[in-house]
């Protein structure tokens, strides 16, 4: 018996409308567990190579793995996969709720969605069984809209749905695909590419049982997780979401401020932006002292409940409850980036993004690019519709967000990102801040120097949850015994025993860096949250990671067994890359972090040495197993992680 996975794989045909069962065995589940490395395998098969990421034959899959749907936190999670319109490379994002454990519940371990329909249709899945409907009374709505009208057309409140927003439908490139209207798989722009496929929607709903190959080992990890969060970072997070991390940033100089002029904002906007301030004065219930009961939102089956609910007001527009809240990156892309420390109208920023369905980050960022440009000269006001483009300006970050979501005028040129902007304005890019064209998240490699080389080496471009930061390996911090609270005993269980200086960048930090990458490659395979399972700081760690998959499948799984899964990820990923042409030349960080120094705070005067990265970078790639001068893996590697089919097809 297979535990744990549902053993049905739903392929769609747009094309044609036509839905298909397939039922994989055992041996493929053992390859790809799911998640990101499932849907990297139905990429790479059914994806022709060199294709743009709107013709209709580029696959998008959203998959699921063994533990989602069981009651344990954090393994509510879903990981979306395709050829993405923004970096050209692989795609790949992750949004938690309710609908991952949903989709399992309905009988599906993931969607493999191909070909484009002539008009908007919606995907319907309840119980094992799948239609096409048409949507053409759903297109143009917003989010919440779209909730509220599947669920009295299907007559079910308990419906879950995934869909893309109006921006989606108009192929903004950093377009989102949304569930519960506030959790977004934002990065890639893969909300365009379910845009040009015309699908508007996947609603789902189950009432299958998910059968674990232990339940007596669930209900004990459960429990452990339990004990464990009291008095943890981890209830800190709950309490303050991810908006806690502001200040921290502040302190340490590595707020992104002005477009990365700045590692710090003054005292008082940052203050004003912090997790505090949005628990203290807008989360729901605030004014009465409920918000720890009104004013956060779960995943299904999560103790942590780290998702902001505001209910608030920004110059008379309503901000509800059902948009969610901003995370720390939204408080900074639109904060601190934007120069911004007015926290109502950055939630409001919030709202329409969810509303329109677009990732906080790529759009935020794009909007600081084109102040830099404004306060620089590069734009003139004409250029921005008479939008007078200040850092500081939250009324005009608020007409230019609204003009980029909405495709007119200058924010129909925003709406392309700041890279492909710059490109075609042919001016601006020496403020562009992206890697393989998608922008930078709010963690600055400054601060953080093994920042610097994963954003590089990234396959789907910067990403801050793609390996562990810095400050959890620091000497002062650690005493490298295995019986030690936290991050220390979980760091040793993948062998990190030895930390060395904050900022060098020599091969144990190197070490640091690849070991956690593939750590946290394999929760994004197993689909669960890198705040509640990771190797330093999460709730839990490597060997319960190990112990979470064997209880789900009944499989021998070890620690080593769980960074396999992660570098065989990494390794697919980097040659699907290599596949679309994508070589050691992408590896690379916008030229602004090595010419200009940053000014005030912590951070003040330093900038980004293009020598250390480099030998960073090939430090690196001599780790993993790669190819020195081109960056892809060696024939040996993709052997050596189950992937010798790859090499095969690569020719090497």
């Amino acid at each position: 018996m297979l535990y744990g996975f549902a053993g049905k794989v739903l392929h769609v045909d747009l094309t044609n409308h036509q839905l298909t069962i397939e039922q994989p065995d055992e041996a493929f589940y053992r390859l790809y567990p799911g998640g990101s490395l499932m849907g990297l395998y139905y990429l790479w098969r059914n994806t022709p190579p060199g294709i743009d990421a709107f013709d209709p034959r580029n696959t998008l899959t959203f998959a699921l793995s063994a533990p989602t749907g069981l009651p344990v936190s954090g393994q509510s999670r879903c990981t979306a996969t395709c050829k993405s319109p923004t970096t050209r490379a692989a795609a790949d994002s992750q949004a938690g709720g309710f609908w991952p454990a949903e989709l399992k519940f309905a009988g599906f371990d993931a969607i493999v969605v191909r070909g484009a329909s002539a008009t908007p249709v919606y995907l319907w899945v309840n119980d094992g069984a799948a239609e096409l409907r048409d949507a053409a009374h759903l297109w143009g709505r917003f989010t919440h809209d779209v909730d509220t009208l599947l669920k009295d057309e299907l007559d079910d409140e308990k419906i879950e749905i995934a869909q893309i927003g109006p921006a989606g439908e108009k192929l903004s490139m950093f377009a989102a695909v949304m569930n519960m209207s506030n959790r977004a798989w934002g990065r890639t722009g893969i909300g365009a590419v379910m845009g040009s496929k015309k699908l508007k929607a996947i609603a789902v709903r189950g009432t299958l049982p998910v059968t674990p190959a232990d339940k007596k080992a669930i209900v004990a990890l459960s429990r452990r997780g339990a004990k464990l969060l009291p008095g943890s970072d981890v209830e800190s997070l709950g309490r303050y979401g991810t908006a806690d991390t502001v200040m921290g940033q502040q302190g340490a100089g590595g707020l992104p401020t002005n477009n990365w002029d700045s590692g710090v904002m003054g005292i008082a906007d940052a203050e004003a932006i912090s997790g505090e301030r949005l628990y203290l004065d807008l989360l729901r219930g605030a004014a009465e002292g409920q918000q720890d009961k009104l004013g956060r939102d779960t995943c299904y089956a999560c103790i942590v409940r780290c998702k902001r609910v505001v209910e608030a007001e920004y110059r008379e527009q309503a901000v509800i409850p059902e948009y969610g809240g901003p995370e720390y990156e939204t408080l900074s892309t639109f904060g601190s980036y934007c120069g911004v420390g007015d926290l109502r109208a950055i939630t409001y920023a919030n709202q329409l993004c969810n509303q329109y369905g677009v990732d906080t980050i790529s759009c935020g960022a794009t909007l600081a690019w084109a102040m830099e440009c404004f306060e620089t000269g590069v734009l003139t006001i004409e250029e921005t519709d008479g939008i007078p483009l200040r850092y500081g300006n939250a009324e005009a970050m608020i007409a230019m967000l609204d003009k980029t979501l909405k495709r007119e005028g200058f924010g129909d040129m925003l709406a392309e990102g700041s890279a492909r902007a710059a490109e075609r304005l042919g001016k601006g890019q020496e403020y562009v801040l992206t890697v393989k064209g998608q922008e930078l998240p709010a963690h600055m490699p400054h601060v953080k120097r093994s920042m610097a080389l994963i954003y590089a080496v990234n396959p789907f471009g910067a990403d801050h949850q793609s390996s562990e930061h810095d400050p959890m390996y620091h000497p002062k911090l650690y005493d490298g015994t295995p019986d030690a609270p936290g991050y220390k005993r979980y760091l040793a269980q993948l062998g990190l025993v030895t930390p060395t200086a904050p900022k060098a960048m020599n091969p144990e930090k190197v070490e640091f860096a690849l070991k956690t990458q593939y750590n946290y490659s394999a929760a994004d395979t197993m689909d669960v949250c890198q705040f509640v399972y990771g190797p330093s700081w999460q709730l839990y760690g490597p060997q319960d990671m190990a112990d979470l998959m064997a209880a789900a499948t009944g499989w021998d799984v070890t620690v080593d067994d769980i960074q396999a899964m992660g570098r065989r990820r990494l390794n697919l990923m980097r040659a699907y890359n290599a596949r679309e042409g994508l070589t050691r030349d992408h590896d690379t960080l916008p030229k602004k972090l090595f010419k200009k120094p940053l000014s005030g705070g912590r951070s003040d005067g330093i900038v980004l040495d293009q020598a250390e990265l480099d030998y960073a970078i090939t430090t690196y790639f001599e780790q993993a197993g790669w190819d020195v001068e081109t960056g892809v893996p060696r024939r040996g590697t993709l052997e050596e992680v189950g992937l010798g089919w790859v090499a095969e097809e690569l020719g090497i």
